[in-house]
């Protein structure tokens, strides 16, 4: 997370309304007014009404107060072919655009500690809640990894420490020793829910020998060890395999250009492209691994360096696509990335809620900007930052973020669920992987986005960004449907 995100988050000197309005134009800012604060969100009563209404299109909500959280309503939205003066919405399923990949969450090490700390009982209902689609679960169908430790743990650490002046340069102490207390377990109980979950991975920091500065924090990757470290990649994708967990993509370096957090590194365009064409694709080519290469994995203020690495023949043959956070730049400029090379693809890969939250603006903005904006500019999947944090957002590193509210916050053996995890639901549960995007207008203030899934069913989802409850029309073909939502509120609409 960029220090200078962070420490956007301690400014308070602005009224809310001026805090507001600052959180729709950037995600640096929320109100910090407590008054405004909701508190962590307990289980929502997502079950079907005893008696329910004929209705053609099913109908999920989140209220923007929280009064209503990702509940299905019982409401008979039939399609007709009356007329009227709402906005409409019109479904255009003939163009056809990306096929989606899933949406979820990063599984940092301290949200697996967390998660596997809870009673049995409570874990297992968790899993299933998250990773199943059926009955109130919200089917999350994509996980971001770290390859290593991240900032959300408690201490870094990578899979080759050794003594300070040593090296291994045949990475014959390579293990996942660390991994097996807490993350292996929870992983292993997810990919037994849903096998074919796809799987991120990213490294915030080789092993300290194989740096310039013998640290964690910064630094570069020495030249003499990209052939090594190359062969690392390798030698994890084989140890989790051997686990049962099946690797689909990797980045290179998780941020990049940002090398101070802890841990981190610095990896500009040029030093990454020559380990993807020199050392990382060769050696995956070798080995026989089919798991993808996608570069960058950082703000889209930057996308030349993606676009620089896609474009050199030699790296790009390697390459799958680009990775995106949004703490610096426009999620338009995915749209741009993707014209330079339509044959590779975009990734939205992390964004954080900063705590306290507040509900509202929160809601607004992911949902408005990644779960709808992301994908309207080509991106294969959405993934919010840490899935869980305790009340005081730990654990993280020393120098790591102290401020991460996570998708859950775990007490305990007590969970609850805040704002990333109605943002997240309101997409995977609905838009499994195989769908593709379809064209859709936006009317005034309702940004939205359509998808095909592959049984046929399409899936809208809109929000109503204005300050006063809006309906609208939704039209496919030479039918439409009357709907409405209030101000700030969400909706997911399936038929």
């Amino acid at each position: 997370m960029p220090i200078n995100v962070k420490l956007m988050r301690h400014i308070t000197n602005f009224s809310c309304t001026a805090a507001l309005l600052l959180l729709f134009a950037t995600p640096l800012i929320s109100c910090k007014d407590k008054k405004a604060i909701v508190d962590p969100i307990t289980k929502p009563g997502t079950t079907d009404p005893v008696v329910p209404v004929r209705s053609d299109v099913q109908f999920w909500l989140t209220e923007g107060d929280a009064t209503v959280l990702f509940k299905k309503q019982n409401l008979a939205l039939n399609f007709n072919t009356n007329l009227n003066s709402n906005p409409t919405i019109e479904i255009d399923a003939t163009q056809v655009s990306q096929t989606i990949d899933g949406f979820g969450y990063t599984l940092t090490g301290g949200s697996a500690t967390l998660i596997n700390g809870l009673p049995e009982d409570k874990k297992s209902a968790l899993l299933n809640e998250l990773f199943k689609s059926d009955s109130t679960h919200i089917g999350v169908s994509y996980i971001r990894l770290s390859l290593g430790a991240s900032d959300l743990d408690p201490a870094p650490f990578s899979y080759d420490d050794i003594p300070a002046g040593e090296t291994d340069v045949n990475l014959t102490r390579f293990n996942l020793d660390k991994e097996k207390a807490d993350l292996l377990p929870i992983l292993k109980r997810i990919v037994a829910i849903n096998p074919d979950i796809k799987l991120l991975s990213c490294p915030w920091s080789p092993p300290t020998w194989m740096k310039t500065n013998g640290s964690f924090k910064g630094g570069s990757l020495k030249p003499e060890y990209y052939g090594v470290y190359a062969n690392y990649f390798v030698k994890y994708i084989q140890a989790m395999k051997a686990e049962g967990i099946v690797i689909d993509a990797i980045t290179p370096q998780n941020e990049p250009l940002h090398d101070g957090n802890n841990p981190s590194l610095k990896m500009i365009a040029t030093e990454q492209a020559e380990f993807i064409k020199n050392h990382l694709g060769p050696a995956f080519k070798t080995a026989n691994i089919s798991t993808k290469i996608i570069v960058y994995d950082h703000n889209l203020d930057k996308p030349e360096y993606a676009i620089s690495i896609i474009n050199d023949p030699e790296a790009g043959k390697y390459v799958d696509g680009s990775a995106f956070h949004l703490y610096a730049g426009n999620i338009n400029t995915m749209s741009q990335v993707h014209a330079a090379n339509p044959q590779k693809h975009v990734y939205f890969t992390e964004q954080w809620v900063g705590g306290p939250s507040n509900f509202g603006g929160d809601l607004k903005w992911h949902v408005g900007t990644l779960i709808i904006g992301a994908t309207r500019n080509w991106s294969r999947n959405v993934l919010e930052w840490n899935l869980a944090a305790d009340p005081q957002y730990n654990p993280h590193t020393d120098g790591g973020c102290n401020t991460c509210l996570g998708a859950l916050t775990i007490d305990g053996s007590s969970v609850s669920r805040n704002v990333a995890y109605y943002v997240i639901a309101h997409a995977s549960k609905f838009v499994v992987a195989g769908s593709k995007r379809i064209a859709s207008n936006v009317p005034g203030s309702l940004p939205n986005v359509a998808f095909k899934r592959p049984d046929g069913k399409t899936v809208l989802i809109v929000l109503n960004e204005s300050n006063v409850p809006q309906a609208f029309n939704i039209k496919q073909d030479d039918k439409q449907v009357t709907a409405t939502l209030n101000n700030g509120a969400v909706g997911t609409y399936i038929w």
